[in-house]
C-alpha cells in the first residue's frame, strides 16, 4: 500500500506558519476551551477503547442504530481511513464522487481500484446514473461528502435514498461524510439511518468548531464496526480522553446553542464572501457548510498561481483548486472569526485589483 502525498496538508504545511491570515481553513472558528469542564481526573486511555458505550449509544441514536455500530476515533480522518482498512482488499473497487478530501480518494486508490464520478459547476449536481455506470462487479463502496467539501453541495434525501439503494442491489456500500451535516439550517436524516449497508462518517470538528477535541466516529453495521475496532487497535487504541469528555458535553444539553451560534456565524460570513465574489464577478455555488469554492479571478492562469500570488502579495493563505482536482478554482474557508475574514477578503480584494 503507497500512499500519495496528502497535497492540500503539504500545501498548507508550507504556507500557513508563515501566514498572516488563513483563509483556507475549512471548519468553524474554534470554542474557547473555557466554555467546557476541562476535568477529567487522571489523563489514562478511553475504556473501551472504542469509546464510552453510554455515549456511542447517544450517537447511535441519531443515527437510529445500536451502540455496538458506533466506533469513536481520533477526529473524522481516522474514521474514514479505518472504515477503508476494514471494507477493502487488494482488487476491490470503489466509486469516488468528485471533487472531494483528497484521502476519500487517496486511500481507497491505495489498497484497490477507483472510478471517479466528476461532479461539474455551475450546480454540482450529482448523476445517479454515472454512479451506476461506474459500478463494477468488484465494487465495494461508494463514497462521497455530504455536503460536499470543498463546493458546499448539499445533495437531498431522494438522491441519497437512489444512491443507497443503488449500493445495496449491488452488494456494495454507501459511505459519507457527513462532517459538515449539522451546519445545515435543517440537516436531512443521516445515511446510515437509511439502512445497514450505508455508513456515516462524522465528527465534531467542522460543524461544532472543536478540531482540537479530535473526536470522531464511525456508525457502520455491527460486521464491518468490528472490523474498524480491529484497525483502531493498531493506530490511536483510543480516543482522547479529554476530547471526549468535551464532546459529550457538546452533543449533549450544550449542543442546541453551539449550532445556533454556528449556523448564524457560517450565514453572516457566507453573506460576506457572496458580496465579494460578486464584486470581483467570480462563478461560485453558494454552499452548506463553511467552504467556498469560486473560479480563480481574471488574470490568473490557475488555482496554484493565483493562490500563491496571493500568499507572496498579501500573506493570506488559499487552498488551490488543484488539490481537489479543478484547476479554474481556489477554496476559501469562511467560517474564522469575521473580523479576519474581513480583513483576508480585502488583501485578496486588493491583490486581484492590482495585478
Amino acid at each position: 500500500m503507497e500512499l500519495p502525498p496528502f497535497e492540500l496538508e503539504r500545501w498548507l504545511d508550507e504556507y500557513e506558519p508563515q501566514a498572516d491570515l488563513m483563509l483556507a481553513e475549512s471548519g468553524v472558528r474554534s470554542l474557547p476551551a473555557d466554555r467546557f469542564d476541562l476535568d477529567v481526573g487522571e489523563l489514562g486511555y478511553v475504556i473501551p477503547t472504542d469509546g464510552d458505550p453510554r455515549f456511542r449509544a447517544q450517537i447511535a441514536e441519531r443515527y437510529g442504530r445500536s451502540a455496538d455500530e458506533v466506533v469513536l476515533t481520533c477526529g473524522t480522518q481516522e474514521a474514514d481511513y479505518l472504515t477503508f482498512m476494514a471494507l477493502l482488499d487488494a482488487g476491490d473497487h470503489a466509486v469516488v464522487v468528485s471533487p472531494t478530501y483528497q484521502s476519500l480518494k487517496s486511500v481507497p486508490e491505495a489498497i484497490g481500484s477507483v472510478t471517479e464520478v466528476r461532479t461539474e459547476p455551475p450546480n454540482w449536481d450529482l448523476s445517479v446514473d454515472a454512479v451506476a455506470d461506474a459500478i463494477r462487479p468488484e465494487t465495494r463502496v461508494v463514497v462521497l461528502t455530504n455536503p460536499s467539501n470543498p463546493t458546499g453541495k448539499y445533495l437531498g434525501p431522494e438522491t441519497m435514498e437512489a444512491l443507497y439503494d443503488l449500493a445495496a442491489d449491488n452488494d456494495a456500500y454507501l459511505l459519507v461524510d457527513e462532517v459538515y451535516r449539522m451546519l445545515a439550517d435543517d440537516p436531512h436524516p443521516p445515511a446510515a439511518a437509511l439502512g445497514p449497508r450505508a455508513i456515516s462518517t462524522a465528527g465534531v470538528s467542522k460543524s461544532y468548531g472543536l478540531a482540537g477535541a479530535r473526536v470522531g466516529w464511525t456508525v457502520a453495521e455491527p460486521e464491518l464496526a468490528d472490523a474498524v475496532r480491529k484497525w483502531k487497535d493498531y493506530t490511536t487504541i483510543s480516543p482522547p480522553m479529554l476530547g471526549q469528555h468535551i464532546a459529550k458535553q457538546a452533543l449533549g444539553e450544550r449542543e442546541a446553542g453551539i449550532l445556533r451560534e454556528n449556523r448564524d456565524h457560517a450565514r453572516e460570513n457566507r453573506d460576506r464572501v457572496a458580496a465579494f465574489v460578486d464584486e470581483y464577478d467570480l462563478e461560485w455555488f453558494e454552499p452548506v457548510g463553511v467552504n467556498a469554492f469560486p473560479t480563480v479571478p481574471e488574470g490568473f492562469d490557475s488555482g496554484n498561481a493565483f493562490c500563491r500570488s496571493v500568499f507572496k502579495a498579501e500573506s493570506v493563505v488559499l487552498a488551490p483548486g488543484e488539490v481537489f482536482g479543478y484547476p479554474d478554482r481556489f477554496r476559501l474557508g469562511f467560517g474564522l472569526h469575521t473580523t479576519e475574514l474581513e480583513e483576508g477578503l480585502e488583501r485578496v480584494g486588493r491583490h486581484v485589483e492590482n495585478v
